[in-house]
């Protein structure tokens, strides 16, 4: 048979995670796993327990209800009305199969083919990718830096990236891989070009509160004009450390909620029974379980720092990674990538993430390695950077 790729896969990129742990895993011994985003932090205990319970409860063993049961639905509307202030109820809130799922399903029911959707630069390419999948177009909005700062938002390139075709804003904080986080006055221009242009926002919330140095999340919504232009799309994998359960939610005002469940039984059905109620567990608890998480994370990302220091890293003001470019050396991120798997440290290169901030770094990923077994990082890419 002759097979023609069809045409939305032209620009869909690999993110190239999936290679660099099946280096580390096919090779055996003992590797600094940077590369991925899992995390060797377990849940909280309640949310394992419901879990085991759930796994014999015939209601969870089911295809219904099709939007996601009613407990995870109630606690995610509660979750977000309390981000926001907005007044959202469990109808508004459509269950998927993780938070990426949500993504694809928000934007297979709201833009059109060849509709521009900006987001920022660099940005996960599966996002890029899903942008791509629902026949939208990506524009990317740079973040700057100097090296060892923080990251920031470009707001004139933000005003000059909306065009008569922008449909979309798809917008993520902290962001990932960069950990950059918009500050009130990015959200307030973010606003302010949603309103005056009548665009829709899509925040992909998987980290909003992974948020470092005593952050205040500000969320969109709130603002003024954008609660009914704003879908807020959640997950459990980042923030509740549940990454195998593969449960996320979709929050929407009213008029875009039909559209979203149209799309979702088209798309995966039902999300997974079991898991659900676990996650709504998690949830509910997770106000008294995070601080705990973000110090930890926290803590990695200043020993990361302190290896890296005098090179031109992006300090992360959030989440669960951190780039450094590798252009100032002469080399990519993928040739830094492979150099670093001599030294037993795996790590993924930027390739197809980014124009402005893509091939030109690498990402070190912190959810997964503990403080003491970070020591010695520096030289490692330190070596790595002089090998010949």
């Amino acid at each position: 048979m002759r097979h023609t790729r069809p045409a939305r896969l032209t620009h869909i990129a690999g993110i190239g995670v999936d290679r660099m742990g099946s280096l580390a895993d096919r090779s055996g011994g003992d590797w600094l796993r940077l590369e991925n985003l899992d995390t060797d932090i377990p849940p909280c205990a309640e949310a394992l327990a419901c879990t085991r319970e759930a796994a014999g409860r015939d209601a969870a063993n089911s295809y219904l209800p099709f939007v996601g049961q009613d407990r995870l639905r109630t606690a995610a509307a509660r979750h977000m009305a309390a981000l926001t202030g907005v007044d959202y109820g469990m109808d508004n809130v459509v269950i998927s199969a993780g938070g990426l799922s949500g993504v694809l399903n928000t934007l297979l029911a709201t833009i059109e083919v060849g509709d521009e959707v900006i987001v920022t630069d660099p940005t996960y390419a599966g996002l890029l990718n899903r942008v791509r999948l629902a026949g939208g177009v990506p524009v990317q909005v740079p973040f700057r830096f100097a090296p060892g700062a923080e990251w920031k938002l470009d707001r004139d390139a933000l005003r000059a990236a909306v065009t008569p075709r922008t449909k979309a804003m798809l917008l993520m904080s902290p962001s990932m891989p960069s950990g950059a986080v918009l500050d009130a006055a990015d959200w307030e221009r973010v606003a302010e070009l949603c309103v005056a242009r009548d665009l829709l926002l899509i925040v992909d919330g998987a980290m909003e509160r992974l948020l470092f140095d005593g952050r205040e999340l500000v969320h969109p919504a709130g603002l003024p004009g954008m609660a009914e232009r704003t879908i807020s799309v959640g997950a459990a994998s980042k923030e509740l450390r549940m990454i195998g359960w593969r449960v996320g939610w979709i929050v929407a005002p009213d008029s875009l909620v039909p559209d979203i469940v149209a799309v979702s039984l088209a798309n995966v059905v039902v999300p997974v029974g079991i898991a659900q109620d676990a996650a709504a567990v998690a949830l509910e608890r997770s106000a008294a379980d995070l601080p705990g998480y973000v110090a930890e994370l926290q803590r990695r990302r200043d020993a990361i720092a302190a290896e890296l220091d005098g090179l031109p890293f992006g300090l992360p003001a959030g989440g669960w990674s951190m780039l450094l470019r590798t252009a100032d050396f002469g080399l990519s991120g993928e040739q830094l990538s492979e150099r670093l798997l001599a030294q037993r440290v795996c790590a993924t290169a930027m390739t197809g993430w980014g124009a402005a901030h893509g091939a030109d770094y690498i990402r070190f990923v912190y959810a997964n390695e503990p403080v003491p077994r970070l020591a010695g990082l520096g030289a490692k890419v330190r070596a790595a950077l002089e090998q010949a």
